[in-house]
């Protein structure tokens, strides 16, 4: 019986060590990816300002880049009432995935477009990848802003409804005004919220 007894302490410890190693890890991990992430952004705005005060680089200075998988941001994305900064990659790097990022759509216009249409997705939830985990705190009049090659779009709600979640999402905005599109799903239903934000002059 004490053996049993033993055995089960054993394995019980055995467990719980194990369980903690996996949540020590996770932990590790997302604190990795977010100091990746930070360094990610930090180097976006290095790369504005270096820009901004170079005009044509000389030709000698120019260096092969090592072909290595890392983070290029190519703008950030900022709502300030809900205390989002997020860095957005090029449309045609895989990390341009709900599963890694906020997504800019294939169907986006780019900021500078005119009357175009900028089309962000990201998840909801409670996961680190949950980026617009909070998008259904936003009310009509919030202010976003997108900063894209040296230049800060700044954008205010003026529509915010909900879909069915279909796998597609009906845009309806004025096609005459320069817009942003936030889309998510709605928790616990099959609805996803659709944020319009127009561009402020």
């Amino acid at each position: 019986m004490k053996r049993n007894k033993s055995w089960l302490i054993i394995i019980g410890s055995f467990l719980i060590l194990g369980g903690a190693g996996l949540i020590g890890y996770d932990y590790y991990s997302n604190k990795l990816m977010d100091n990746e992430e930070n360094k990610a952004i930090e180097e976006f705005y290095q790369v504005e300002e270096v820009e901004e005060i170079i005009e044509e680089p000389k030709q000698e200075e120019v260096k092969e880049e090592k072909q290595e998988e890392k983070i290029n941001y190519i703008a950030v994305l900022k709502i300030p009432k809900i205390k989002l900064v997020r860095g957005l990659v090029d449309r045609n790097s895989y990390l341009n995935n709900v599963k890694y990022n906020v997504e800019i759509l294939k169907d986006s216009a780019s900021p500078e477009e005119q009357n175009g249409n900028v089309i962000l997705a990201a998840h909801s939830g409670n996961a680190r990848i949950s980026y617009f985990r909070n998008l259904d705190k936003l009310v009509l009049g919030d202010d976003i802003s997108l900063e894209y090659k040296s230049k800060i779009y700044k954008y205010k709600i003026v529509d915010i409804y909900l879909i069915d979640k279909t796998g597609t999402a009906e845009i309806i905005r004025n096609k005459n005004k320069n817009t942003l599109t936030l889309i998510t799903c709605k928790h616990n239903t099959n609805k996803q919220i659709i944020i319009i934000a127009e561009l402020q002059a």
